[in-house]
């Protein structure tokens, strides 16, 4: 059997360690590249919005892949992502100014929401449960090569070849992934009678995209503009009833609603949303914080965020090899959350008198513990959802991390404007300035206004730290309360 296992997995993993590839490098391979973005295309409050869109996007097509992978094969809907995928990278290189590479990455969302859950659930399709806690370890190798690469090698193309070479990149990638994407077997889905549920998309979409722009909005509450955030909190509310209503009648619901009642499925999917909010929040503005509080070029900051990408995947590695010879899997996140959020909350408190360096490392360590949730909280998923829902039951794992990790972004950013703007004005005007030149910008104003920065912008970071720390407190609970503990 074990024998089977893995030459069922090894017929299978070649053909998508591209695809997972470049799911997991997008989300790091940018952020080393923000502040040039910021720099060149301006908009800086905006500047959230190119991960956020991004996140959106990827929210809103994995379940829609997931289904439409379950009915119709997963092997031809990976093409289909793949040429979205590309297309997208190249109009997100050619893009001049926020509002155009917004909407670039968008449709670049729409393609590579669907490499990770297709991806996730033809490994499971192929492997028995037990024995994809052993072949984990194969895919966190994946995850520890790409997020290890990305920031370094973002870093390393913006700064000889410009922001625009992290998305071109993507293009020879993506052509490789389609010949490897050629060799999968392929399998026909279920054939089941579908009618694609337009309508539920739809109210799907509008709860996202109103959620997220009301966050953004609520920046501008200190100033008294409160009809814009509570307009857009109302659709939000009236879009996930609607949403809701119509899973439950739909004959073919984008999302099932008895699949995600499941206890272990919607507590695995709250955690992965948490955890999601926590890391890309993370990825996204701790090079705004090298580059503004210690003055770290691209590939710098790069470096500076490589202990981080790394220990990431040797959790992940770690956690998979050790599920698989225990059987033991819901302790691992527990334990290793709970210490999450102790590190992020010292790092909040101590973060003014750390260095670039040992605030790296810390980082590093961090993220090893962070690395032991998303292999157990796919394989609980897993279990719970049975061969039949494979693919609504990765996706739902993945529109909730998704969901998290765009939800968690603009809340942060929201944190941090807000503070920096209404505590100290001054730091808000400065923002583009230290962004463009780093901390030296500030070396012609008086000493007073640059303390006074200074202090507003450790504030500002202090509080989008302790904001993360409280989503790692919330996966914490989850993950203590998850009812399949072992396999």
């Amino acid at each position: 059997m074990q024998r089977n296992s893995r030459q069922n997995f090894l017929a299978i993993f070649p053909s998508i360690v591209l695809p997972m590839f470049l799911a997991v490098v997008d989300q790091t391979i940018v952020a080393t590249a923000l502040p040039a973005i910021a720099t060149s295309l301006g908009e800086v409050d905006r500047l959230s919005w190119v991960v956020v869109s991004y996140l959106v996007s990827t929210t809103i097509a994995a379940p829609v892949y997931g289904r439409l992978g379950d009915v119709f094969g997963r092997r031809r809907l990976m093409f289909v992502a793949l040429a979205i995928f590309m297309v997208a990278s190249i109009l997100c290189a050619l893009s001049t100014d926020i509002i155009m590479l917004t909407a670039a990455r968008i449709l670049q969302g729409a393609g590579g929401g669907g490499l990770m859950t297709l991806s996730q659930a033809l490994v499971g399709e192929a492997i028995p449960p037990r024995d994809r806690a052993r072949y984990q370890g194969y895919l966190a190798t994946v995850a520890v090569t790409s997020s290890a690469l990305g920031p370094v090698a973002g870093g390393f193309l913006t700064e000889h070849f410009g922001w625009q070479s992290v998305f071109l990149v993507n293009i020879p990638i993506g052509i490789g992934a389609v010949f490897m994407t050629m060799r999968l077997p392929d399998r026909t889905g279920t054939g089941e009678p579908f009618r694609f549920d337009t309508l539920g998309l739809i109210f799907f979409a509008a709860f996202i995209a109103s959620t997220l722009i009301m966050l953004e909005e609520a920046q501008q509450l200190a100033s008294g503009k409160f009809l814009a955030p509570v307009a857009l909190a109302v659709l939000a509310l009236t879009a996930v009833v609607l949403l809701v209503r119509r899973e439950k009648r739909a004959p073919s619901p984008l999302l099932s609603i008895p699949l995600m009642k499941h206890p272990a499925i919607w507590r695995c999917d709250g955690l992965a949303a948490c955890h999601g909010a926590a890391l890309v929040a993370l990825i996204t503005f701790l090079p705004l914080y090298y580059r503004m509080v210690h003055g770290a070029t691209a590939a710098e900051t790069g470096l500076l965020l490589l202990p981080m990408t790394i220990g990431i995947g040797v959790g992940s590695l770690t956690t998979g090899r050790i599920v698989g010879r225990t059987g033991q899997t819901a302790i691992y996140p527990s334990v290793g959350l709970a210490l999450v959020s102790l590190g992020i909350l010292g790092a909040a408190i101590l973060s003014p008198e750390l260095g670039a360096v040992t605030l790296s490392w810390s980082f590093g360590l961090i993220a090893v513990c962070m690395g032991t949730v998303m292999g157990v909280v796919q394989l609980t998923v897993q279990l719970a959802s049975g061969r039949e829902q494979l693919g609504a039951g990765a996706a739902t794992v993945q529109f909730s991390r998704s969901l998290g990790a765009a939800v968690g972004t603009a809340l942060v950013g929201t944190v941090l404007f807000a503070t920096m703007t209404h505590a100290n004005p001054e730091a808000g005007q400065a923002f583009g300035r230290v962004l463009q030149g780093g901390p030296q910008a500030l070396d012609s104003l008086a000493a007073a206004q640059r303390a006074a920065i200074t202090e507003g912008l450790d504030a500002a970071f202090r509080n989008a730290f302790l904001c993360i720390a409280g989503f790692a407190c919330l996966a914490t609970g989850l993950a203590w309360t998850l009812p399949i503990r072992r396999i």
